[in-house]
């Protein structure tokens, strides 16, 4: 069952130009047409285009586009994450292997990532021009090829290389950009952990983040009491769900409540009462008719009061009305198996739900999830 509090799907950005034609769905524009300008790389991102996105680099390199060292490792990174994001794990980790002299050491700090070292492109620059986002991808690889301690290693190991350079940068938007990055990097930390049911330390990282974010943020403390609930704690997990609740102001946006709506969403599972359950996810869809995580989560609450008709309707409906938020491995997972405990021809109807996904989905969804 997913009971994570934040919804993970995020919706596709506007396009800034409606009235130019879209070059993924122009029949008559061909990618090459494109420039190889960052700026398509990350409008091709948003959009999910991670085919797209390897052939572009790879245009831009038979073409001998990129002509500065910083361009090759922007554009490294980009197809790295190309590779990731479509589960061609080796093919992303050699990758990354051609470009350090040494793949043992994972050492980014050798004289050819610095600017000073190409005097002609860089004229007095200084500095490691290495993506913030490759270090990162360095890191998080090895975990899905199996190495889950290598990965751990190096995340441990970016933040030590994070943590050195808040202490070394003065200016407060540098410092708050290292901070963000410290965060995201203990919050993968702690997912690791958390899905080994590293329970215990994963509290002690949490409370390390709560020294980071404060006492006052309300996701952080979601987690911790998440974290709790899992471990056993359903003392602990009530006093600091009802910490994050106290929160809460005649002012307080729809995040926030829903936040807390789940919160004790969560504790009605845990006691088997599914019919408060729901009544507090459909309060969250009823603030947030995207809030897929309400609608994923209402659902099975759905199924298991033995309502598995309206536990089906619920998950189609968020499919067919925002199909760009709601289609995600789990909840497509926990529809096929509504579907398998529902219906005889079962296999009929995920193969319809397979070619309508087939039409929709990103590059990067798994559309083995659907088991045809």
């Amino acid at each position: 069952m997913n009971t994570t509090n934040q919804p993970d799907p995020n919706p596709p950005q506007p396009d800034p130009n409606p009235l130019q034609p879209d070059p993924l769905s122009n029949p008559y524009t061909s990618l090459n047409t494109l420039t190889h300008s960052l700026s398509d790389l990350h409008s091709l991102a948003t959009r999910g285009a991670w085919k797209s996105i390897l052939d572009k680099i790879a245009n831009a390199r038979s073409l001998n586009l990129l002509t500065k060292p910083h361009e090759h490792l922007t554009y490294l990174t980009f197809n790295v994450l190309a590779l990731t994001k479509l589960r061609r794990h080796v093919d992303a980790n050699q990758e990354l292997d051609t470009l350090l002299e040494n793949g043992e050491q994972d050492d980014f700090n050798t004289p050819q990532f610095y600017y000073q070292n190409y005097p002609n492109h860089y004229p007095n620059m200084k500095g490691n021009f290495v993506p913030f986002a490759l270090r990162w991808l360095h890191a998080y690889l090895p975990y899905s090829l199996g190495q889950r301690m290598k990965s751990l290693d190096r995340l441990y190991t970016l933040i030590d290389f994070i943590r050195s350079k808040k202490l070394t940068t003065l200016t407060s938007p540098s410092k708050d950009l290292w901070k963000r990055r410290e965060i995201l990097v203990l919050n993968t930390i702690i997912s690791h952990h958390l899905s080994q049911k590293d329970f215990k330390l994963c509290l002690d990282l949490l409370n390390e983040l709560i020294g980071i974010c404060g006492d006052d943020d309300p996701n952080v403390l979601s987690k911790l009491g998440y974290v709790k609930m899992q471990y056993g704690d359903v003392e602990g997990a009530k006093k600091t769900f009802n910490a994050v609740e106290g929160m809460i102001t005649s002012g307080s946006e729809v995040g926030l409540r829903n936040l807390v709506s789940r919160s004790k969403a969560l504790m009605y599972i845990v006691e088997k009462d599914y019919v408060s359950a729901v009544r507090e996810y459909e309060e969250c869809i009823e603030r947030d008719g995207m809030d897929m995580v309400a609608m994923n989560n209402k659902a099975l609450c759905l199924m298991y009061s033995r309502d598995l008709s309206d536990a089906i309707k619920v998950l189609e409906n968020s499919l067919e009305r925002v199909p760009t938020v709601a289609l995600n491995e789990t909840l497509v997972v926990n529809l096929c198996s509504m579907y398998e405990l529902a219906y005889v021809n079962h296999a009929d109807i995920k193969r319809t739900l397979n070619n309508w996904i087939a039409r929709v989905a990103p590059d990067d969804f798994d559309s083995s999830c659907t088991r045809t």
